[in-house]
Parts: structure tokens; sequence; C-alpha cells
């Protein structure tokens, strides 16, 4: 019998927010989803949603920072005997605004250990599940993975310790059916937290000046479909309003 397939995502927050369309995505197009962040209550309200729409998914709290979450996150979804992992979404990452001089020591390590640290804990991971059978591991990375600027020094260096953690891991594991990709969302996202919480940075951008949550989900997706002759590492997304 068949596998179904099962994907993994984690950094999964706002309901409206990237995490749970990929989760919403992933689950139409056929996958059992785990949903995993800090908060129960938001992972459970995005598993009904794919339940209520005939998709399958499960709940599980995890902190990407922790080694033995994570462990035990991939120890969940390796007990369905029924299913194979063949896709996983490090999705996690705090903008983490400051000037350098006045940064406390543990400010820049937490930036560090969310952005780059959980994404080397959790692809990791996913790669020990994905062999021998190969998939697919994405990073969602910013316009903080390519460029430094000022006032955003930890976030900067975080984000583009992930990248290049992504890009040492597509050339490990590519050969052995591995497709390791990172994703630079450049700009803001149209989603609760950007509407919710930077209501002035949204009014000035306008709805076309932010990115489509279906529109990123499409590209994760798409990134899956690619066949091993013609895989993408990085893909950089943008409106056509986003100044270049």
């Amino acid at each position: 019998m068949k596998k179904m397939r099962q994907a993994v995502v984690i950094g999964v927050g706002p309901k409206r927010g990237l995490g749970a369309a990929l989760c919403m995505k992933f689950a139409a197009e056929g996958h059992h989803v785990y949903v995993s962040g800090r908060t129960r209550a938001r992972l459970n309200d995005i598993v009904s949603t794919v339940e209520a729409t005939g998709g399958r998914a499960s709940p599980v709290v995890a902190d990407a920072t922790r080694e033995a979450d994570v462990f035990r996150l991939f120890d969940l979804v390796g007990r369905d005997r029924d299913g194979r992992l063949d896709l996983a979404v490090y999705n996690v990452g705090v903008n983490a605004p400051g000037r350098i001089l006045e940064m406390p020591a543990d400010y820049f390590e937490s930036s560090w250990r969310t952005s780059c640290f959980g994404g080397f804990l959790f692809g990791r991971q996913a790669v020990r599940h994905m062999l021998p059978q190969g998939g697919t591991l994405i990073f969602t990375g910013a316009s903080a993975s390519l460029r430094g600027r000022s006032g955003f020094g930890a976030f900067n260096a975080a984000k583009a310790a992930l990248r290049s953690l992504a890009q040492a891991m597509a050339k490990e594991y590519g050969s052995v059916g591995i497709h390791v990709a990172h994703v630079v969302v450049d700009g803001g996202i149209h989603g609760d937290k950007v509407m919710n919480e930077m209501q002035e940075f949204a009014e000035s951008r306008g709805e076309d000046g932010l990115l489509a949550l279906d529109g990123l989900a499409e590209i994760y997706w798409q990134l899956y479909r690619q066949q091993p002759r013609s895989w993408t590492f990085e893909l950089d997304v943008h409106t056509f309003k986003e100044p270049r």
C-alpha cells in the first residue's frame, strides 16, 4: 500500500500568516501536515480549518531552539508507519531590531538561536527522516538574508547565517535526493502580523505593496514539485512595487 505523504511546518503562528498558509496548501494537495509552533490554541485553530476542508493535520507544540522539542516533533512524525515524510519547512524567525552598541549580548544570541540554530536542529532531523527516500527541505529567509541594514544587525547576522547553512545542506545532501531550498521573502506579508502590529507600515505600502499569502504558498509548493534535474536553491520573492 502506498504511504501517505507527510509534511512538517515549524514556525506556525497566526491563522493569516505564512506558516498557516503553507499548512493549508500542503494539506489541500494531499499531505498529512504536522503543524508546529509554540502556541497550542493557534495550532488547534489551523488544524481545525484544515480538517474542515477535508485535509489531515496534527498539532505539535515545539520550540525550534530546543533540541528535545525538535527530536520529539520528528519522533511523532516517524510513529506514523502509514506515512512518509517528504516535505519540511523551517519558517521560524523574529525580526530583531536594535543598534549594535546598545544591544545586550543575550539579545543578539537569541536572534541567532531563533533564526539559525533552530534551523540547524530542524534541518538535521528532517534530513535524517527523509533518508534514504529523499525529500524537500525549505528554509524561509528575508531581505536580511542578502544584505545588512542599519538598526537590524542581529537579524541580518542570523538570517545570513541561516542562508549559508541552507546552502551547505543543499550541497551536502542534494546528491542523495534531498532538495534543500531557501526562499527570500523580500517585503512585508499581507497577514495578521503586519496588518495588526505594523499598521502604519501596511498603510504606507497598500495592499499591492504587501506579499500575498496564497502566492507565497504556491511558490513553496512549486519548489517541492521541481524535478531533480532542475532544482532551484534560492528564490527572491517580492511584489511588483518593492523598490529594487
